[in-house]
């Protein structure tokens, strides 16, 4: 394929993030908060793929590259990163796969302007109102009011603006992730705000429909306060005294009312550009539409053009969570075409021979972050790094724009081979997202990454003690004082390595099990599929059709079928785990099959088990056969019912046992499937009365088409008063709903023959695998992800992955594309055969160790066992592989036995000790090579503090 390299006129590699550039740039305009927020064009615009923020140079509004004059940029850029010369490059990209993730872009309110956008500057954007609130956007994270900088005391939130409108500019379909956001906007305003802040979101419909969104609306409204005022909008009028903004609406009940605010956001949706339709035409790929990519719910992530796959927004609006579980589909999808070349284009870094400083006293480099004015704008850098220089083993000390930057860490690595460093300090932001970056660095340089350590001055100073200058930068000497003496005593770890056994097992044969089995078999792996029936494809086998219309009957015969047939796939049905052995790249699960036992030996595990539909104790379920779930209702469709043909009224009731007290989620799939369904029964009679009573429509995304139908089509919506009582009842023969409308404020009822329970999806709470893999579930029983963001498809323990109904509830398009991830995933590990584990783990001294047991019991990933046979028969010992290094087992050792490397007992001491005194010398450190026996009075004074 042949692409356009555009030039950019500033190396990346060398830019520093200085801002220099954007500084002297007379192209700039003079409102901050104009400039800021972009809301005007300037040469100089911060880069989002740079991290740190770097600068690229906008062409279109250089002087220099426009007119041949000025220069400025280049005359002031310390690295010399401007290049006016550089030229477009036409290159050739020999591949045989392509994925597509050109993602979206912001609606634009100014295109449209029915609120006033472009009229007042306190009547921002979404996106606008995070650089709001951003430490490092224009006010520096303070809360203030665009116009004249104070502080707001209202701040309304508009929704769906330019979604779910049919009007010129908008669109009609739903973007999904604007409620939410909308919700945390709202909430961390308040935390921003000195006195209390009075925050509204007008809304259509709440769509928090993600894992754990609902939870997060409740936690808003009923903690955080923020009101949610169903409306809708008339128009905004500025009111000049007060400088506020009026918002004149109607109400639920229909009455005109009007609110003042201090600023007003535009919760704006998210639509595609013209540059992705462009690419989307060269590419010959088909847009719906919308001008999104075209999929079908069975190949979620697979273009119209083979060897073309797409992920993120481009597809559908979508949140990062599925954004992210897209991208890992997309690569597997990707990889199968490619399994064949697996390798052989692979570069292999070489890394530097390691240095052994063993017995070498401690030469420590310290590294100060000024992280742009992240840090640097509270804390006082210089004189940090002057303390810096004083402290004991200090043979170096500086301070560093962005620490994190390619360039800085090519020059600390530089520095430590220069100046023979054997620890290093970084002071910095957390270690949770950049630990792995600075190891790196260490290890570039020649000398083991774990004699490193970091003090994290951002979030636990500058941060946190953002108005408190003085406090925050004796507290950052603090932790740089503590961090150093700690890393003195620091010493290499080795890194256990582990053979990882090349076969995975697949636990639930429901649709995502057989996605995740046959993705792991089109890798090359050989994979074992586990079901507890006597038949595959779990609640697909009881659904009809998916919310495009595609019949799953005929899709899901397809799907089984072909992990029947594929040689690299064992089937087992009726089949039980009794037991769970190893750990990641060695497990071995024991099952039974049919009364016969065996064991299976596989390197990752993926589980697939679904849940279930809840089975309502209400409105007549079980006593009446005219009340139905909605999966009963899609047997009959499946079946043909020929009593469908005859009902005159319809009544589907949402949200049966979801977002309750008992159960405080939503169930994502039930409203669509109740639109689908009516949408149905209407063309099999089109005489039928069909009621759908709601609290909410979530019909999200683009299946905000078919809610737009069923309303044109004769359907009716009414949203029902949850808290006040719905009643289903029997009247002579027919079935009776009784409930209170939200508009007219009054009791209704309708008389019908036919009513659909939307009833919730429920998992098994307590699974028996969740202990059996150390596998967490949260409070509704949905397993959970190592992170929701970063780590989507994995769980905490290492070679555990999840997929389908048992993560959360979800349409059968999104539990195809997870279960194509969780697979991918697995495949990350499986295809290296080998892995390095972590250095940071527990290490018993078995001469002392009372064989107690407390670690054993205490340890929630079965790190610790006790010895069967030898010289330690029955003392404890702790396998590397398993251990996380969370030190659980060391607080609870009753006699000291268990040391945590990189956390040992004098490490913690010689920070409590640099703290609490600042003319400690060198005399007071003791540099050991192995961990030693305790004395007693050291033991007695851990054991203490624990």
């Amino acid at each position: 394929m042949d692409i356009v390299q555009h030039p950019r006129f500033v190396d990346m590699d060398k830019c520093i993030a200085c801002g220099l550039c954007a500084e002297k740039c007379p192209k700039k305009v003079d409102d901050e908060y104009d400039e800021a927020l972009g809301k005007r064009k300037a040469a100089f615009v911060p880069y989002a793929q740079a991290v740190p923020l770097k600068y690229s140079l906008d062409a279109e509004n250089c002087i220099y590259l426009t007119r041949g004059k000025c220069g400025n940029c280049k005359k002031v850029c310390p690295t010399d990163a401007i290049n006016y010369e550089d030229q477009q490059k036409d290159i050739t990209l020999n591949v045989g796969s392509v994925i597509i993730s050109s993602g979206c872009k912001p609606y634009d309110p100014s295109e449209h302007d029915v609120y006033g956008y472009t009229q007042s500057k306190n009547i921002v954007t979404s996106l606008e109102f995070e650089r709001i609130l951003s430490s490092a956007g224009p006010y520096e994270g303070h809360l203030v009011r665009p116009s004249d900088k104070k502080e707001p005391k209202k701040i309304a939130w508009l929704q769906c603006i330019g979604s779910r409108d049919n009007h010129l500019g908008s669109n009609g379909y739903c973007s999904s992730v604007c409620c939410t956001y909308a919700v945390k906007e709202a909430m961390l305003a308040k935390e921003h705000s000195h006195d209390p802040l009075d925050t509204a979101i007008f809304y259509m419909d709440i769509r928090t429909h993600g894992k754990d969104y609902e939870h997060f609306y409740n936690r808003g409204k009923d903690e955080s306060g923020i009101r949610f005022v169903k409306s809708k909008i008339t128009n905004i009028v500025p009111d000049p005294e007060s400088d506020t903004q009026i918002i004149n609406y109607i109400d639920e009940s229909g009455v005109r009312q009007k609110e003042s605010f201090d600023i007003v956001v535009l919760s704006v949706g998210l639509c595609i550009g013209n540059e992705a339709v462009e690419l989307a035409g060269k590419m010959d790929i088909n847009l719906d539409h919308y001008n999104f990519v075209t999929t079908n719910s069975f190949a979620p992530v697979k273009t119209s053009k083979p060897g073309i796959f797409i992920c993120g927004a481009f597809e559908a609006p979508k949140d990062i969570p599925s954004s992210v579980i897209e991208s890992s589909a997309a690569a597997g999808m990707a990889g199968i075409d490619l399994r064949d070349s697996r390798w052989s284009l692979t570069q292999t870094k070489e890394i530097p021979e390691e240095i052994n400083v063993t017995g070498e006293a401690p030469r420590v480099g310290v590294f100060v972050c000024r992280c742009g004015t992240n840090i640097a704008g509270v804390v006082d850098v210089p004189a940090v790094v002057e303390m810096a220089k004083k402290l004991p083993y200090v043979e170096f000390a500086q301070e560093n724009m962005f620490s994190c930057s390619q360039d800085t860490q090519d020059a600390i690595s530089n520095i430590i081979k220069e100046k023979k460093l054997n620890r290093v300090v970084i002071a910095a932001c957390t270690p949770k997202t950049h630990e792995g970056l600075f190891q790196e660095t260490l290890t570039n340089a020649g000398i083991n990454k774990y004699l490193f350590d970091m003090a994290n001055i951002r979030n636990q100073c500058s941060w946190i003690h953002a108005k408190e200058t003085e406090k925050a930068t004796e507290k950052a000497k603090d932790l740089v004082r503590m961090t150093t003496a700690k890393v003195a005593l620091h010493e290499s770890l080795p890194e256990p390595t582990l053979e990882i056994h090349q076969s995975g097992l697949v636990i639930g044969g429901g649709v995502a099990g057989i996605i995740a089995a046959k993705t792991l078999a089109d890798q090359g792996y050989h994979t074992h599929l586990l079901e507890k029936d006597d038949r595959l494809g779990g609640q697909a086998n009881n659904l009809y059709q998916t919310w495009q219309g595609e019949k799953i009957k005929t899709h899901l015969s397809s799907m089984v079928k072909s992990v029947e047939e594929n040689e690299l796939i064992d089937i087992h049905l009726n089949t039980e785990i009794t037991e769970v052995d190893g750990f990641v790249g060695n497990f071995e699960t024991h099952i039974n099959k049919n009364g016969t036992q065996e064991t299976l030996k596989h390197g990752i595990t993926i589980i697939s088990t679904g849940a279930s539909e809840l089975k309502p104790g209400e409105h007549l379920y079980g006593d009446d056969d005219r009340v139905l779930t909605g999966l009963a209702l899609d047997q009959k469709l499946l079946n043909n019912d020929e009593d469908l043909k005859t009902t005159n009224t319809a009544v589907f009731i949402q949200c049966v046992g979801s977002r309750i007290p008992e159960r405080p989620y939503c169930s994502k799939v039930c409203c669509t499937q109740s639109i689908r369904n009516a949408l149905k029964l209407k063309s099999i009679n089109p005489e039928m009365k069909v009621f759908i009573l709601y609290r909410d429509m979530r019909p999200f995304g683009l299946r905000e088409d078919l809610y737009t139908e069923a309303r044109t089509k004769g359907i009716q919506f009414i949203k029902f008063d949850f808290k006040k009582e719905l009643e289903v009842s029997l009247k002579e023969d027919h079935l009776q709903v009784l409930f209170c409308d939200t508009s007219l404020r009054r009791k209704m009822k309708i008389t019908t023959n036919l009513i659909v329970l939307a009833s919730a999806i429920v998992p098994e709470k307590r699974n028996k695998l969740a202990a059996l893999y150390k596998a967490t579930q949260n409070a509704d029983g949905f397993f959970m992800e190592a992170h929701a963001k970063l780590r989507p498809v994995d769980c905490a323990t290492d070679g555990v992955f999840i997929c389908g109904l048992a993560h959360a509830p979800k349409p059968i398009d999104e539990s195809i594309s997870q279960a194509q991830a969780a697979a991918t995933r697995a495949v990350t590990l499986l295809a290296k055969k080998t892995m390095n584990m972590d250095g940071t783990i527990a290490l018993v001294d078995q001469e002392i160790c009372s064989s107690c047991g407390v670690c054993v019991s205490i340890c929630p990933f079965s790190a610790p066992s006790f010895e069967n046979e030898g010289r330690y028969e029955g003392k404890a010992q702790v396998n590397p592989v398993l251990c996380k290094g969370c030190g659980l087992c060391v607080g609870s050792c009753r006699s000291g036995a268990i040391h945590l490397k990189g956390f040992d007992n004098n490490q913690i001491f010689a920070q409590i000790f640099a703290q609490t005194d600042e003319t400690e010398t060198r005399d007071d450190i003791q540099i050991i090579d192995e961990p030693k026996t305790t004395p007693k009075k050291e033991k007695d004074a851990a054991n203490a503090a624990v």
